[in-house]
Formats: C-alpha cells, sequence, structure tokens
C-alpha cells in the first residue's frame, strides 16, 4: 500500500500528539535522572525549530548539516529542518573537521547547526547553536511522498561516504519493519544504544517507535555502554536495539535481570551465533536479526512472530520485493549464492545518491538496485548472508568470504572478537590471515581450524591485537583494519 500523494514525515512521526499528548515519546537516560518529552511537547518544540530555521533565513530545500549529539535536540533540529521544508543532513558527532570539511564537497550545507564541542566543516555556511530552534512555531510544510526530506551519509568503510537521499515516503515504507522485525507495539518502551546521527538509531530507535505511539529511550551523551543493562532495567526496557559489539560488551559484564525485555533486535554487520546463544541463556530472551543498508533500511529479517532458522539471517519483509541475482543481473535459482537486489519500486529505496557535481543518480541493474551483499535463499524463503561482495578475499586462486572463515572461531575460547583478511608479507605473496583480540594463542586457533575449515581457507597468519578497529556506529572497518596489521606481518 502506497502512502498518500500529500505525506510529511513530521506529521506521520508526531501524529501520536494529538491522540495521546501527555504520553511520553523521549526519554533521553542519564546516570541519575532521565530528561523526559511528551508527544504535545516534543511537536511543539519542532514547530518552534521549524519557526527557528525561517526566521533565520533557512529556506525549503536548503541544506542544513547536523553536527549534534544525544540529547533532545537530534531529533527536534531534524525534524524542525523537515518541517521548514529544508534538508537535514546527517553525520557523525564523532567526525573530525577534516572528515566533516570532505562530507561538504559532496554536500554544500547552506546552514550548520552545531554543538559547541562538536567540529566543524572549513567552508562558508553559516553556524548555528541550539537556540536557533527556539523561535516561533510554524506548521509543518506541506510535501509530496516522492519529495527529498533528508540525507545521510553511508559508513564509508569500504570507500569514501555517499550521501544518500530520502524521501519522506521512506517512513511510510519503514512500517514493513515493524512485524517483520521488531514485533512493535505502542506500549513498548525501546532503548537504542547507538548514536542518535547514525541511520540505525535514527529510524529504529527514534521515528519508528514515535510512528507507533511507543516511547523511544535514548542513553545520553557520554553513557558507558556497559551500563546500558543497568539502564534497561531502571527504566523498564521492553525492546533493546544495538549493534552485536554492544551485546558483546554487555556480556562481559554481569548483566542485571531484565523483567521487563521482551526481546533485543541486532543489525549494523552480522550477528555471530554464539553471542544470540549467550544472549538468550543469560537473559531468556532472543536477539532478532536484520540485514539493512543506507540506501533502504532494513529488508531481511527475524522477528517474534516469524524467528529466522538457525544459520539464516531471516525472511524478506512482507512488501519487500527482492531477488538473487548472478554477475550479468540474471536470477538465480534457489540455493545459488549471489547479490541481493531490491526492486526500483520499493518504497523505502533511495531517491538517489547526491555527487558534488550536483548531480542525484540512482544506479540500476535493469529494475534493480543490486546491495553488494552475498546471499542464498533457501526454497522456504530464508535467507543465508554470506558478508558483502566487495569483502571476498582471493588467495591462492580461491575466492572465500570472510564470513565463512570467522564463523569457525566464532565462540572458541580465548577469542573475544575476530575478522578474516588477507595480508602480503611481500608483493608476490598473499595469505590468508586472521585477526583476533582474546587470550588464544596461534597453535590454538590453528587447532581450532583444522577440522572446520578445508585447507584453502585456514588462515595462514593469526594477528593479535588489542581491538579491532570499528567506526563510531560500531562497524568493524575493514579497511582501517588492513592498516592496523601492517606492523604485525
Amino acid at each position: 500500500m502506497k502512502p498518500p500523494r500529500h505525506f510529511n514525515i513530521v506529521e506521520h512521526v508526531l501524529a501520536p500528539a494529538k491522540t495521546d499528548p501527555d504520553k511520553i515519546a523521549l526519554a533521553v537516560l542519564g546516570p541519575s535522572r532521565a530528561e523526559r518529552w511528551s508527544y504535545a511537547r516534543l511537536a511543539e518544540a519542532v514547530a518552534c525549530a521549524a519557526g527557528g530555521l525561517r526566521e533565520r533565513g533557512v529556506r525549503p530545500g536548503d541544506h542544513v548539516m547536523l553536527r549534534l549529539t544525544n540529547s533532545a535536540t537530534f531529533p527536534i533540529a531534524f525534524l524542525g529542518a523537515i518541517a521548514a521544508r529544508a534538508i537535514p543532513v546527517v553525520t557523525s558527532a564523532a567526525l573530525t573537521a577534516r572528515e566533516v570539511t570532505a562530507l561538504t564537497a559532496v554536500i554544500a550545507p547552506n546552514a550548520i547547526i552545531a554543538d559547541p564541542n562538536t567540529a566543524l566543516p572549513e567552508c562558508d555556511a553559516p553556524v548555528f547553536g541550539p537556540e536557533v530552534l527556539d523561535g516561533s512555531p510554524i506548521e509543518p510544510a506541506k510535501s509530496f511522498a516522492e519529495d527529498a526530506a533528508y540525507i545521510v551519509f553511508t559508513s564509508g568503510t569500504s570507500g569514501k561516504p555517499k550521501a544518500v537521499r530520502h524521501a519522506h515516503r521512506a517512513i511510510w515504507a519503514r512500517g514493513m519493519m515493524v512485524e517483520g522485525w521488531y514485533g512493535l507495539q505502542s506500549t513498548d518502551r525501546v532503548l537504542h544504544a547507538g548514536a542518535l546521527n547514525w541511520t540505525y538509531t535514527l529510524g529504529t530507535g527514534l521515528l519508528d517507535p514515535w510512528t507507533m505511539g511507543a516511547t523511544a529511550l535514548v542513553p545520553a551523551e557520554g553513557t558507558d555502554p556497559t551500563t546500558l543493562g543497568l539502564l534497561a532495567k531502571r527504566h523498564d526496557a521492553t525492546i533493546l536495539a544495538g549493534s552485536p559489539g554492544l551485546f558483546r560488551k554487555l556480556l562481559a559484564r554481569d548483566l542485571p535481570a531484565l523483567p521487563k525485555l521482551r526481546h533485543a533486535l541486532s543489525a549494523g554487520e552480522a550477528l555471530p551465533p554464539s553471542i544470540r546463544a549467550r544472549w538468550h541463556a543469560t537473559t531468556g530472551t532472543d536477539i532478532h536479526e536484520a540485514l539493512g543498508m543506507s540506501e533502504c533500511s532494513t529488508f531481511l529479517s527475524g522477528s517474534p512472530t516469524r524467528p529466522a532458522p538457525e544459520g539464516c539471517i531471516g525472511y524478506a519483509q512482507e512488501g519487500r520485493n527482492l531477488s538473487v541475482l548472478d554477475k550479468t543481473g540474471a536470477s538465480v535459482p534457489d540455493g545459488t549464492t549471489g547479490l541481493l537486489a531490491i526492486h526500483k519500486s520499493d518504497l523505502g529505496l533511495t531517491c538517489g545518491t547526491s555527487g558534488p557535481d550536483g548531480k542525484v543518480t540512482l544506479p540500476l541493474s535493469g529494475d534493480w538496485f543490486v546491495t553488494g551483499d552475498l546471499v542464498t535463499r533457501r526454497p522456504d524463503g530464508a535467507y543465508t548472508y554470506h558478508g558483502r561482495a566487495d569483502d571476498v578475499l582471493t588467495a591462492g586462486g580461491f575466492r572465500i568470504a570472510p564470513a565463512e572463515i570467522e564463523a569457525a572461531f566464532d565462540g572458541a575460547p580465548g577469542v573475544t572478537e575476530c575478522a578474516a583478511l588477507t595480508v602480503e608479507p611481500n608483493p608476490e605473496t598473499t595469505l590468508l590471515a586472521l585477526a583476533y583480540s582474546g587470550t588464544a594463542s596461534e597453535d590454538d586457533l590453528a587447532r581450532q581450524a583444522e577440522p572446520i575449515l578445508a585447507k584453502h581457507k585456514r588462515p595462514r597468519a593469526y594477528l593479535r591485537l588489542d581491538a579491532l578497529p570499528r567506526g563510531g556506529n560500531g562497524k568493524l572497518n575493514r579497511r582501517a583494519l588492513a592498516h592496523a596489521v601492517k606492523d604485525l606481518i
């Protein structure tokens, strides 16, 4: 079902302000107290933010870059810009001045809203503090479902970040995840551990709960991730969402009992089966995993009503039109590994990627947007995930998915986390290697690999690191990993 022709994200997600104005929409969780916002108060703040931006000269279509940390200011600025018919440009507050300046070469901002301590780009755009959001309230500007609403950047772990434009219809499409992944109800209290400027958190932690009239719980800036278990217990979280790294950290310490927790959600990178198993053994609840990307939120997932079979990531969410393609763009039969693709008609698909020349392009292979994820579809409709196609390792003439090697060491004694890669000890030699953190020795790992992996898939080098390099959203940064191990070869 398509959204109405006239459709606006702000009106959609803040609709509960009219039906249940006093319900808590947002609670920013500090170590000793929480800052609470009702739906009515949040809607009023967004209207004032839109008015404040208009009063400072922000016009429809302007790019408003957000340099904001975890506080209520972020969603108010994000929705306020959309209400003013500007286009918020979401950026990670962790970026350095050099990194964020590079983004302005792709999307030139017309204005910047920044917290006092965030790095700013070198550009001519005026910089406003959060006080700009305190203007005379105005109603959200009229818009069409196909109008551009906001811009997010890809993580850039495999190259330069891309500026992904999303239309207002994107929030409508996210409704496919309510049953297909979340099992979300209006009575839920959703605690997302990620930074608000991460697209995963923005959708799963804020916009989707508000669409359902639920309560979003957000850790305040600077919160120690290992304390999130205590915050979840103290604030009666019913759903806990994060990346696999979050659950690894929580399981490394004694978790308090979480009597209100119904289940957990994981996305951002592949969830090791050992973490899922340990979480269930510790909490008695399941982790439901999803696969997605900045260009189309999530599309494959397990859910409370349809858990993923063992070894699979889940099923296509109802309403998604997916296919598995070979390199020529032809569909492959079930049981054959290929590239996961999304049909161009998907309502959640980006309306294009912006380039430095101002052009917006949407690369398609025929009628399909190819994700770059390698999957196999089973006859029962469940999908097995094999990693990114551009992460495939080549050594000794063989092409091997790193996830296949990493799975062999998942949960092994003395292995905290690991990642497979290739290394070049000299210009003529390429070897498979395993970077890992933990206490295991090379002999321990070699013994672990022998009965599980074929000889050509066994690492020839084991490289111990204190921790694997990750981005601000917890994703493994494979490019940084290659640099981190250079001195160990």
